[in-house]
């Protein structure tokens, strides 16, 4: 069922704000009159007569009105009666501080319950938490924040989003230049989860992009209804997600399960929704700053110059690690830089500039618009500058006029990048985000913003995709099936199997034999890893030989099956299915056989999907290079092998009620023009 969601407006943009509690209470108030906040504040304290100025009242039915907006600092049993009155005065909603609920069940018996009876007292108002520290609006200087804070009010900015209160605290102490429009925390999504709290911010014409802080997702439906809307405001969102050291969550039988953790499942979830990834909080800020200025890249094409070798190659050492490419230059380039910098200079991307020019802004202007020109989605400048406390910063001053100066003049986008972080005062930082040239503190995250700017870029110029396969798989008993029923059911499903027969003795298997024609492969059924158990043999050429093998495998065989040899291959390939509690079905393809776990090297595709991102992942494979005809071999059928995949997909898809894990390896995929069978497969369902 669709999840209709509440309107947050009046909670997060409100006229009115009532407020709960002693010692934290007096806090949202103080910092709301520090911020300028226009609206009316009502305390609610069953003593007090008033607090700051400002007239307590005795509870909710004794407000002027329903509050838009309500923080409820009290104790957990306390706050549930609140958000009741506050549910039936028809109040906006509100922020439930106390902990002692879901997060603290392990120590308090009553901790759920708890949590179901405040959701229950909301009912269609919205609250946020509990075990939650709110939130601050410095567009409306409106803050439901109960701490102190080191951001200032700003007409437009970002919105950051994350489940801990205290990374919020440590977000709103930056000194790196972002305008921060809004910082959210989300506590313990009881109602209202990060997506919700985005979706209402990114409505806000005032807000530019979306930082999200993810420990774990909340309702997918909200992430993708996120997503589709940011896309359609042209508003990029960046997602910090922590969690890559959790290993999967199923207990699986097959190669698959263990090659799609969870952390890939979401990486490649968020690129699904067009929704760019970063690693740490540091590229989250100096993503955020990018998109803020510029938004999404146009290409992965970027440029950099620098007045030292070693920066160059610090910053070309850097990029190396990035999905960037320092494009050369073009040559209509070449004679302005030669021009602006002289014959000494040799003129490459990265450039070191030398100090020829330092401090001559016509001339730096003249060599930086030459470089801006070249139609690099990014053109970045190292520039470390002195302390400002003992030193004289005159002629780093005038380098960043000269940069402002050419991106004006070529009306490209620009970024200046202090190598140690701590080399950007904040001062200079703030009027470099006034004059639209992105402020960066450290090279690898200027180089992270720039690749994370560029892949949402790419994201967003494919067509979306179709909303995700969520369908709860069944509560049925799971069944393995044998080789031979899971190749019926791929067969079935338009997917190429070699001809095979089944036997239940070793007579009958070299009946199958004689009958398939020589050489057949011999396979034991009931066994998940059949190599391991000795339970395959192959390239059988004989009616004797397929004996000698069924006998020699282990007693108490459920039957065998004997198939005709596959041709030998140009690459072997595994594709199979697991379901992430998430994300739902999810496809891996990689290099399979043997080289499985040896390569490691997969690609994720969340379902459903299309044949062209089939080939986009099956491109991105280092396997790709050996089915490209590596060194004279034959070229692979890449086209038959993205059909197979596409009927894979499709089957995984229609089977989403009841299938658990499907893991197809290898797929034998043949010289250009003879196809791609499935060598192996296991399925595990439910009944």
């Amino acid at each position: 069922m669709t999840r209709i969601p509440r309107s947050l407006d009046r909670l997060i943009r409100p006229r009115s704000i009532a407020v709960f509690g002693g010692k934290e209470a007096r806090r949202v108030i103080e910092q709301c009159d520090r911020m300028g906040y226009s609206g009316q504040i009502w305390p609610v304290h069953p003593r007090e007569e008033e607090i700051l100025g400002r007239r307590c009242y005795r509870s909710v039915t004794e407000l002027p009105k329903a509050p838009d907006a309500a923080f409820v600092g009290v104790n957990r049993a306390l706050t549930i009666e609140i958000i009741r009155e506050l549910a039936t005065r028809g109040a906006g909603g509100a922020i439930c501080y106390a902990s002692g609920f879901r997060e603290a069940a392990n120590e308090l018996a009553d901790g759920n319950g708890l949590q179901e009876a405040l959701v229950a007292a909301a009912g269609d108002m919205p609250i946020v938490g509990p075990n939650c520290y709110g939130f601050i609006n410095m567009l409306d200087g409106a803050l439901l924040w109960p701490d102190q804070h080191g951001m200032q009010r700003v007409e437009r900015g970002v919105a950051i989003l994350t489940q801990s209160s205290n990374i919020a605290c440590n977000i709103s102490m930056q000194k790196r230049g972002l305008p921060l429009a809004y910082v959210m925390t989300a506590g313990n999504q009881a109602q209202t989860g990060l997506s919700d709290l985005a979706c209402a911010v990114v409505e806000d014409p005032r807000v530019t992009a979306v930082g999200l802080h993810i420990e774990g997702f909340d309702s997918i439906e909200a992430l993708e209804r996120l997503a589709a809307r940011a896309r359609q405001l042209r508003k990029p969102i960046v997602a910090l997600k922590v969690g890559k050291s959790k290993a999967a969550q199923l207990a699986t039988v097959s190669h698959t399960a263990s090659l799609a953790g969870n952390d890939r499942v979401s990486s490649a979830l968020l690129a699904r929704l067009g929704i760019g990834r970063v690693d740490t909080l540091p590229e989250l800020l100096e993503t955020l700053k990018l998109l803020h200025l510029h938004g999404p890249l146009d290409s992965a094409d970027i440029s950099s110059m620098s007045c030292s070798g070693g920066e160059a190659s610090l910053m070309a050492d850097a990029g190396v690690k990035r999905r960037l490419n320092f494009r050369p230059l073009k040559e209509d380039q070449r004679q302005p830089l030669k021009e602006a910098l002289g014959e000494m200079v040799t003129i490459s991307n990265p450039l070191d500039y030398h100090t020829f020019v330092w401090g001559n802004r016509e001339k730096q202007s003249a060599a930086f618009a030459a470089m801006m020109r070249g139609g690099y989605a990014l053109n970045l400048i190292v520039l470390d500058f002195p302390r400002l406390d003992r030193c004289d910063a005159a002629d780093w001053v005038t380098t960043c006029e000269a940069v402002i100066d050419a991106a004006n003049a070529t009306a490209a986008a620009a970024g200046i990048v202090a190598s140690l972080g701590e080399n950007m005062p904040e001062e200079t930082a703030l009027s470099l985000i006034a004059a639209g040239v992105v402020p960066f503190f450290g090279i690898d995250e200027a180089l992270a913003a720039a690749e994370t700017a560029a892949s949402i870029g790419a994201l967003w110029r494919k067509p979306p995709l179709p909303p995700l396969v969520t369908t709860a798989v069944s509560e049925g008993e799971a069944e393995t099936l044998t080789e031979a029923e899971a190749k019926a059911e791929l067969a079935r499903a338009g997917i190429a199997v070699p001809p095979g027969r089944t036997a239940q003795s070793p007579a009958q298997a070299a009946n199958a034999g004689d009958a398939l024609g020589f050489p057949v492969a011999l396979k034991r059924l009931g066994v998940a890893h059949k190599t391991e158990a000795g339970a395959v043999r192959l390239d059988l050429a004989c009616r004797d030989q397929v004996l000698a093998a069924a006998e020699a495998m282990a007693s108490g065989a459920s039957g065998y099956l004997v198939e005709k040899m596959v041709a030998k291959p140009v690459a072997e390939v595994i594709v199979g299915a697991t379901r992430d509690a998430v994300a739902g079905p999810v496809l891996t393809i990689g290099a399979g056989g043997i080289l499985v776990e040896l390569l490691d090297d997969t690609a994720i595709l969340t379902l459903p999907t299309t044949e062209e991102a089939i080939r986009e992942a099956i491109d991105g494979l280092k396997i790709s290079k050996l089915m490209g005809g590596y060194r004279g071999a034959p070229q692979a059928d890449v086209a038959s092998l993205v059909k197979t995949v596409a009927a894979v997909a499709s089957y995984v898809v229609a089977n989403a009620a009841k299938l658990d894990e499907l893991d197809i390896n290898p797929i034998m995929v043949l010289p250009d023009g003879r196809g791609a069978v499935a060598a192996d497969a296991l399925i595990r369902r439910r009944k």
